[in-house]
């Protein structure tokens, strides 16, 4: 293959639609836009969300509570979930998401204290509550908040 042999995979380019430069173009008259109304005018179109003029969907429903954009968002194991693992392992959020119990991270992982642990493991985790790390540290392992 050579330089000059190079091009664009085919349909990757098409020409820019050239509307109302005469009626020869196929895009003349009235450029696509057919025959008055809203639509044809000058000033883009309606903007999304627009009813007509009838009170739109979003200030119809109701508002209701406080969405926190800015709260720390935890995605959660419980301490039964870590008893799969063998005894003295390092735990931390790879091994979590390579053994399926997590899918997304998000802010970090939190280890809540939802049924029993036997296994002696160290815990890597975002935050612990406390009985969870009441759990691991009775079971002889360690929670250590990353």
């Amino acid at each position: 293959m050579k330089l000059h042999e190079l091009s664009p995979a085919a349909g990757s380019k098409t020409a820019s639609k050239r509307i109302g430069r005469g009626h020869g173009s196929g895009w003349g008259k009235t450029a696509g836009k057919g025959h008055k109304g809203q639509k044809a005018r000058s000033g883009g179109s309606i903007r999304p969300g627009f009813e007509g003029g009838q009170t739109s969907l979003a200030r119809r429903i109701p508002k209701r509570g406080f969405n926190n954009i800015f709260a720390t968002e935890y995605t959660v194991v419980n301490v039964s979930d870590l008893e799969r693992f063998v005894d003295g392992t390092v735990v931390d959020t790879e091994l979590l998401k390579a053994s399926g119990l997590v899918k997304k991270e998000l802010d970090g992982v939190k280890v809540l204290g939802n049924g029993e642990l036997t296994k002696s493991l160290t815990v890597k985790a975002a935050a612990f509550s406390a009985s969870a790390k009441e759990k691991i540290e009775k079971a002889g392992g360690k929670a250590e908040v990353m």
